[in-house]
C-alpha cells in the first residue's frame, strides 16, 4: 500500500502494521518542524538516541520558512545532516525499515517517507572464536552483527571487487542474509544457483541462524553426516577462502560465516599451518591426517583383532586384551562411545568454573572405578581415550561428528559380523565420501578423485607463500574434470 498525501491517514495506518500502543518498546510520535507537521516511529533499543536527539533539535529549530517543503529531497540534502538516508512510498518498506532498526518519518503533504538508519545492534567484542584458537595470529573473532563482520573481512580484503549482496529471508523474521565473493574470481553459474535456492525459500523464520539456511539450500540424504559446507569464526580464514574464489554467506545474529563450496580436504586444514614454518606447517597437517584415520578406525580395529586373535601374528600378540572383564568387549565400546558423549554434553552445560572438574571425574575417577569394578578392561578405555583425542584433533566439529557416527557404525558391523562386517563398513564409509557431491557439484574428494597432483600436492604440503599461485581463475575451471 502507498503512502498518502495525509499525514492522519498514514498515521491511522501505521498504527495498523505496527503495534505501537500495544508493545512498549515500538515507538510512534508526533512531531512539528515550523507550520509542518510529521510523524516519527522506530524500536526503542535500536536508533541511537544522541543521533536523533541531535536531528530533532537541528529540525525543530527550523523558521517556517526553513521547514516548507517545496521538494523532499532538497529538504534532507539541506537540512538532514545524517549520512543514512533514504525515501520510500509504501508501508511494506516502512514496516521492515522500522523492525530492522531504522527510524521513519512521514510529513503531512508528502506522498514519500523518509527512512534514518541511524540504528545500532548490541554487539560483543570480537574475541578470538573458542573452536579456532591460533597460538599466533590474529585474535580477533567474527560477532552477531552483519555489518560488523562485514567490517572484519573488508579490513583484510581491500578490494573493490569485493561485493556484499544483501537478501532477506523468512516471512516472518526477516532475516538479513550478506552473499560476500570477489566478483572476477567467483564461479557466476554458482553464484546465481545459490540466489535462486535463496530466493525460493518459504519459511518463517531462520531460527538457527546459518545452519537453518543451510539445511534449506544443500539437499542431502539423512544418512550423510558428512559436512558440505564450512562454517568459521575467523575473518581471516573467509578473507583467505573469499581469494580463492569461495562464496561466504552471513547471516546476521550469527558469529559464524557459511563458506561453499568446499571439499573433504578443507575440513583437514587450519589457520595454525599458515601462522607456523612451511615444514611445521605440513608436519602438523600429516598428524591431522593421521588423527583422522585414527579416530575413524582405531577402536573397530582393535575390536576385531581383539575377538579373533589368530588374524594377528606373533611379533603383535601384545595388543590383544589380557583379560575379557564381566562385560563383552564389543558392549564395553559402544558404552565408551555413548560415555564419551554425554560427557561431551555434559560439559558444554557446565558453568566454565566446573568443566575442569567434570573432566577429572569423567577422564580418572570414573574410568578407575569402571577397571575396578569389573565393568570395562583397561584397553577398551586406553583405546577409547585415544580415539576421542584424535577426533578433538579435527579442525571441524562438523567433520568430527560425522567421523564419531562413521566410528560408531564400524564398531556395530565388526562387534556383530567380524571381520566382513569390519570390511564391509569400510567400504560403505568409502561409498559415502566419494558419492557425495559439494554444493556446485565438485567431487567431494577433489583433488584426490579425480587426481589433480599439482592441487593435491597444495593440499599435502603446506608450502610457502610465494610458491603459491593465486589466479584470477574461476574456482570451477581448475580442473574441469571435476564436474560431471
Amino acid at each position: 500500500m502507498q503512502l498518502s498525501r495525509n499525514l492522519d491517514e498514514n498515521i491511522k495506518e501505521i498504527n495498523k502494521i505496527l503495534p505501537i500502543k500495544k508493545s512498549f518498546d515500538i515507538i510512534g510520535r508526533g512531531v512539528t518542524f515550523g507550520e509542518t507537521k510529521g510523524y516519527i516511529t522506530f524500536v526503542d533499543g535500536f536508533a541511537k538516541d544522541d543521533i536523533m536527539l541531535w536531528l530533532l533539535d537541528q529540525l525543530q529549530d527550523l523558521t517556517d520558512a526553513e521547514a516548507s517543503i517545496d521538494g523532499l529531497q532538497r529538504f534532507i540534502d539541506k537540512h538532514i545532516g545524517y549520512i543514512e538516508v533514504e525515501t520510500f512510498q509504501d508501508f511494506d518498506t516502512l514496516q521492515l525499515s522500522v523492525l530492522s532498526g531504522a527510524v521513519a518519518l512521514v510529513l503531512d503533504g508528502q506522498k514519500d517517507g523518509i527512512i534514518i538508519d541511524a540504528r545500532t545492534y548490541p554487539a560483543r567484542g570480537p574475541e578470538e572464536p573458542d573452536l579456532e584458537k591460533v597460538t599466533r595470529g590474529s585474535r580477533d573473532g567474527l560477532v552477531e552483527t552483519v555489518v560488523f563482520n562485514t567490517a572484519l573481512i573488508r579490513r583484510r580484503v581491500r578490494d573493490a571487487r569485493l561485493i556484499f549482496e544483501m537478501k532477506t529471508v523468512g516471512k516472518r523474521s526477516k532475516t538479513d542474509v550478506s552473499i560476500g565473493y570477489i566478483a572476477d574470481m567467483v564461479d557466476d553459474d554458482l553464484l546465481t544457483t545459490l540466489h535462486e535456492k535463496i530466493d525460493r525459500i518459504q519459511v518463517d523464520a531462520l531460527l538457527m541462524a546459518e545452519k537453518s539456511l543451510e539445511e534449506l539450500i544443500i539437499k542431502k540424504k539423512w544418512f550423510n553426516p558428512m559436512p558440505q559446507v564450512r562454517f568459521t569464526e575467523r575473518p581471516d580464514v573467509v578473507a583467505a577462502h573469499l581469494l580463492e574464489g569461495h562464496i561466504a554467506i552471513i547471516v546476521d545474529t550469527s558469529p559464524s560465516v557459511m563458506l561453499l563450496p568446499t571439499t573433504f580436504f578443507h575440513f583437514t586444514q587450519h589457520s595454525e599451518d599458515y601462522y607456523q614454518n612451511p615444514l611445521v606447517g605440513t608436519y602438523t597437517r600429516w598428524i591431522r591426517f593421521l588423527s583422522i584415520i585414527i579416530a575413524t578406525v582405531l577402536s573397530p580395529l582393535w575390536l576385531m583383532f581383539a575377538e579373533n586373535p589368530s588374524y594377528l601374528p606373533d611379533s603383535l600378540a601384545f595388543i590383544g586384551p589380557k583379560e575379557v572383564g564381566n562385560i563383552p568387549i564389543f558392549i564395553q565400546f559402544i558404552i565408551l562411545e555413548l560415555g564419551l558423549d554425554m560427557l561431551r554434553m555434559a560439559s558444554i552445560h557446565t558453568p566454565n568454573t566446573l568443566s575442569t572438574s567434570l573432566g577429572i571425574i569423567g577422564g580418572l575417577i570414573l574410568s578407575q572405578f569402571a577397571v575396578d569394578v569389573g565393568w570395562f578392561i583397561p584397553e577398551t578405555i586406553l583405546y577409547m581415550a585415544i580415539t576421542g583425542i584424535c577426533t578433538f584433533a579435527t579442525p571441524s566439529i562438523e567433520f568430527a561428528m560425522a567421523i564419531r557416527l562413521f566410528r560408531l557404525f564400524l564398531l556395530l558391523l565388526t562387534g556383530i559380523f567380524g571381520l566382513y562386517g569390519f570390511l564391509a563398513g569400510l567400504i560403505i564409509i568409502l561409498l559415502i565420501i566419494v558419492t557425495t557431491k559439494t554444493f556446485s557439484g565438485i567431487h567431494y574428494t577433489w583433488p584426490l578423485f579425480p587426481l589433480n597432483a599439482k592441487a593435491l600436492s597444495h593440499v599435502m604440503l603446506r608450502k610457502p607463500i610465494i610458491e603459491i599461485k593465486r589466479n584470477s581463475k574461476k574456482f570451477h575451471d581448475v580442473d574441469k574434470l571435476t564436474k560431471k
